[in-house]
């Protein structure tokens, strides 16, 4: 008869790769720097389907696409204007395999809007364009005019979170602001705070035509 080969628990995948890293090479085990690097154009699609997944749950999100079962593909789409304006005029950073990215724009000289953005923009949201354009309006009005670095979007897969990924994305940025200000716009208390511990002092919220508040952020430059 034959032996029947002992039963092995299953092992739930890892979308983005084990996390985090481990090197025993030394002979003793401890976790790896994550890695970042620059996204390419090739890498467009991945980062705003990452943005959209990272960004469903906010308050926000769902005042600009109420209808749930629409929200990611409609964010993904609008997010992906932006990621690929800023493959062209600004810094796109991913962590190791992409479970984490920033998104940067350089306002240090004018900066033009996304090719053909109002076509494009009804395009990818529909019947929710107007509430974009709200969005996009109050981001215009409360944008501080001194040059600095905006932070655009700053993602984090929900299966990657609070392992620092963040973070190390916004060292890896700061380190390279050449005591340049940096700016951004926080859509929760919880990022808020989180940005603030790196430096970001709030400034007077302003809120969506529901209530939902942003919070404009605004970290000094170095003397």
């Amino acid at each position: 008869m034959e032996e029947k080969p002992e039963a092995r628990p299953a092992v739930r995948e890892e979308p983005f790769g084990p996390w985090p890293a481990l090197d025993s090479s030394a002979g003793e085990t401890f976790a790896l720097r994550p890695a970042v690097r620059a996204a390419t154009a090739e890498d467009a699609g991945r980062v705003a389907e990452l943005i959209a997944t990272a960004f469903a749950g906010l308050r926000a999100t769902s005042y600009l696409v109420p209808e749930r079962r629409q929200r990611h593909r409609v964010l993904a789409a609008n997010f992906r204007i932006f990621v690929e304006h800023a493959l062209e005029h600004g810094e796109v950073h991913l962590i190791d395999s992409g479970p984490a990215v920033a998104v940067w724009f350089p306002y240090v000289t004018p900066l033009p809007l996304p090719r053909d953005y109002d076509r494009r923009l009804a395009e990818a949201t529909g019947e929710w364009a107007g509430r974009f354009r709200v969005l996009d309006e109050l981001f215009e009005k409360n944008h501080p005019e001194p040059p600095h670095h905006h932070l655009a979007f700053l993602a984090v897969h929900p299966d990657r979170q609070d392992q620092g990924l963040g973070t190390t994305l916004l060292r890896h940025q700061h380190a390279r602001l050449g005591g340049l200000p940096a700016y951004l716009e926080a859509s929760d208390p919880r990022n808020r705070d989180l940005y603030a511990r790196h430096g970001y002092r709030a400034r007077e919220p302003f809120a969506l035509p529901d209530g939902t508040l942003f919070w404009p952020m605004w970290r000094p430059g170095a003397p």
